[in-house]
C-alpha cells in the first residue's frame, strides 16, 4: 500500500481504505471513490492532483490524497 500522492501519474490504482473529516469522507462518498474503487492518477502538482473515477474527475489537495491508501 502507498498512499495517492506517492501513484505515478497515468496510473490506475484500487483505493484500499481512506480517512480524513466526514464532510470530505462524504463527498468522496458522493463521488462514489471508497474501499475497493478504481481510481486514475489523471494529473499530479506539488499541491494538488486530479483523479478520475466512474467517468468524473476531481481535484484533490495533496493532504486530502494523502489520506488515501491505494
Amino acid at each position: 500500500m502507498l498512499p495517492l500522492t506517492k501513484a505515478a501519474q497515468g496510473t490506475t490504482h484500487t483505493v484500499k481504505w481512506a480517512f480524513g473529516l466526514p464532510e470530505i469522507m462524504e463527498k468522496l462518498n458522493e463521488l462514489k471513490i471508497q474501499q475497493g474503487s478504481n481510481i486514475l492518477v489523471v494529473q499530479k502538482d506539488k499541491d494538488y492532483m486530479i483523479i478520475g473515477s466512474g467517468g468524473k474527475r476531481v481535484v484533490l489537495d495533496n493532504r486530502i490524497a494523502s489520506r488515501i491508501q491505494v
